[in-house]
């Protein structure tokens, strides 16, 4: 009697309650168990930019680079949280474990079978492994994929997410895509062109590779279809630049306002129609993990669009 009382008891309890155990399986097929969601979570800087706005807050960041350098993180306040990786192969283990995480996530890339910050090369690997489990987030060749992976993750971590900013930033962005759809449509004989400038050569992004150029081709922008021939680039000279049409530059921007200073510093790129006509961008070249930034940097798509002219 006194069992099936119980058992009766447990019935009634919610799901939820019966359920605690935690289960993921992360970009490359590696699934991680855990006896309740992770609430201490060290994360890379593309992690924490597309968690934070969710409600969700690491207790430690691993960055790729210099702070300055981080563009995911542009208007996301971690002053106040740890950095135990200050880039690629530079990760403190012993600042990790001091933070005593349960899990450590990362983004993992299909197109490449690589996690993002070094976290899954020797010897820090074992290192960090020994110390808690190690995902990858993985990140669709779109950009409003990623951020909607990063929604249904966030969601089976906590029962709290942000819903009343997730709202309002979600309309903000399809407000701002509904606006770029509608520009585009109307100046679609203009031609898009991302390029990332080097000092020898200049790197032309070829729209496949990278999600948010995807998305912009679905929503109707013009983008020039180049092939690869390194990487996700096509690699051209400066004095074959003028040979690939185009009407507006995208160019690549994080690094700040240095890749604009680098074509027009050099007297072949200052020669080019687009940089001539003053029709110039920022291509958010790979960066951008929330739905309010995406809104933002669409919008200013649109304006450019909006203001060129057929060169």
């Amino acid at each position: 009697m006194i069992r099936a009382l119980v058992l009766l008891a447990l019935l009634a309890l919610p799901a939820s309650t019966l359920a605690s155990e935690w289960r993921y399986t992360d970009g490359a097929g590696t699934e991680v168990v855990l006896a309740e969601p992770p609430q201490r979570i060290v994360a890379h800087a593309s992690v924490a930019a597309a968690l934070i706005p969710l409600g969700i807050e690491p207790v430690g960041i691993l960055l790729n680079g210099q702070p300055s350098l981080e563009r995911a993180l542009e208007g996301v306040d971690v002053s106040h949280i740890p950095v135990v990786s200050q880039g690629w192969g530079e990760i403190d283990a012993e600042a990790i474990l001091a933070l005593a995480p349960d899990i450590i996530i990362t983004e993992y890339a299909p197109e490449y079978y690589s996690y993002a910050g070094g976290t899954h090369e020797e010897p820090f690997k074992s290192r960090l492994e020994a110390i808690a489990p190690l995902i990858g987030i993985a990140t669709p060749n779109s950009t409003l994929a990623t951020i909607v992976e990063y929604e249904s993750f966030a969601r089976s971590l906590t029962d709290s997410v942000n819903e009343e900013r997730l709202a309002a930033d979600k309309a903000a962005f399809e407000k701002a895509r509904d606006a770029l759809i509608a520009t585009a449509a109307s100046k679609s004989d203009l031609t898009v062109l991302p390029i990332s400038p080097g000092r020898s050569e200049i790197a032309l992004g070829v729209a496949s590779r990278f999600g948010e150029l995807v998305d912009f081709r679905n929503w109707g922008v013009n983008i020039v279809e180049l092939v690869p021939t390194s990487g996700d680039y096509h690699a051209t000279s400066w004095e074959n630049i003028r040979n690939y049409d185009s009407d507006i530059l995208l160019i690549d921007d994080r690094w700040g306002i240095a890749s604009l200073a680098t074509i027009t510093e050099n007297p072949l790129g200052a020669r080019i129609p687009a940089i001539i006509a003053q029709q110039t961008g920022n291509w958010p070249a790979g960066w951008i993990r929330s739905y309010r930034v995406y809104a933002q940097e669409i919008d200013k798509i649109t304006s450019l669009l909006e203001r060129s002219e057929k060169l």
